[in-house]
């Protein structure tokens, strides 16, 4: 099975035979190509081409991060399964106002679905959150009756307004408060942990572009501008809520993630890095997770709940099925 490799150490990586080599402070370790899905590099680390290239061979995609533990690219090899025909049909649809809405209403629409998820969820362990369902549920229909990608933008940003009052009934820590959205820098713990989650969403999905037909550079929610990458943040709405925010309550409510886990730096509040490696461990054995699947009828991991996903929206691009958004069912 093939497995990501975490880099948070300073130091070198380069091809060393047919395996990654990778040497710091800490020691030498070899990594075999086979083995390896994805890169996602933390620490300051040097590289050089012919590294690169070895990668491109193996279609491997690496993800950098820079000492605040914030995105800054990836290399995204050439792609092996570019599709022409795929990449008209993302432009049609993205180049269709109604095409377009229709998809990022679904983004949305399987968004806030998996939200309800993660909130009943709570409900059912005593936690008093009805009337932010409630609320939430009220604006649902506003998604159906919007009449452009910025008005359905902000339907969502109202209901995830509502989401996140529900984190400090969830959470119920004096020591992770959550008193609104902060980003560049987060303000606080909550929102360091938020930020980090979300990134860390974004680069899987972008991963998992990678092994279909779609090009990541059309999305239909997020719009396809001067930024690289949009689809997979398009993606990454459904999955956001039942990766990565149930994983932010679970490291607190646990005692994994502490105050000691961060810092203060560029005006803000930051995961060090005892901080980041202990949120990645975590994240990565919910990737692995799996679920017996209700149409499949047979166990996948949240990974490849991802996949499946591209593949549902492959399918509605080229018109052979009515893309439907993944809703959780547990």
């Amino acid at each position: 099975m093939k497995r990501t490799l975490y880099i948070f150490s300073d130091g070198e990586i380069k091809r060393k035979g047919n395996t990654i080599y990778f040497e710091s402070s800490e020691g030498k370790k070899y990594v075999p190509i086979e083995n390896t899905q994805e890169i996602l590099i933390f620490g300051e680390v040097s590289l050089n081409k012919r590294l690169l290239e070895f990668l491109n061979e193996n279609e491997i995609v690496v993800h950098f991060f820079n000492y605040y533990g914030f995105y800054i690219g990836s290399f995204y090899p050439r792609e092996h399964l570019n599709s022409g025909y795929m990449i008209l049909k993302q432009a049609e649809h993205y180049l269709d106002t109604t095409k377009r809405l229709r998809l990022a209403k679904k983004f949305v629409w399987g968004a806030v679905k998996n939200i309800i998820k993660v909130l009943e969820y709570y409900i059912a362990r005593g936690k008093p959150l009805h009337e932010i369902v409630e609320r939430i549920a009220n604006l649902e229909p506003s998604i159906s009756i919007a009449n452009s990608v910025e008005n359905l933008m902000a339907i969502e940003g109202n209901i995830r307004d509502h989401y996140y009052d529900s984190f400090n009934i969830i959470i119920e820590n004096e020591n992770f408060t959550f008193e609104g959205r902060t980003r560049k820098p987060p303000k606080n713990m909550i929102n360091a942990l938020i930020s980090f989650s979300n990134s860390l969403v974004y680069v899987v999905c972008l991963s998992e572009i990678y092994h279909t037909h779609l090009d990541p550079r059309i999305g239909f929610l997020h719009s396809t501008n001067m930024r690289r990458f949009t689809l997979n943040l398009d993606v990454a709405e459904i999955f956001k809520p039942i990766i990565g925010d149930r994983l932010i309550f679970s490291v607190i409510n646990k005692g994994i993630i502490k105050p000691s886990h961060f810092e203060e730096k560029l005006n803000g509040i930051v995961l060090n890095e005892k901080g980041k490696q202990l949120f990645v461990q975590e994240f990565d054995e919910r990737l692995k997770t799996t679920i017996k699947h209700r149409k499949l009828g047979r166990h996948v991991s949240y990974r490849e709940l991802i996949r499946l996903e591209l593949y549902k929206l492959q399918k509605h691009l080229i018109g052979e099925e009515e893309y439907t958004p993944f809703v959780a069912w547990w």
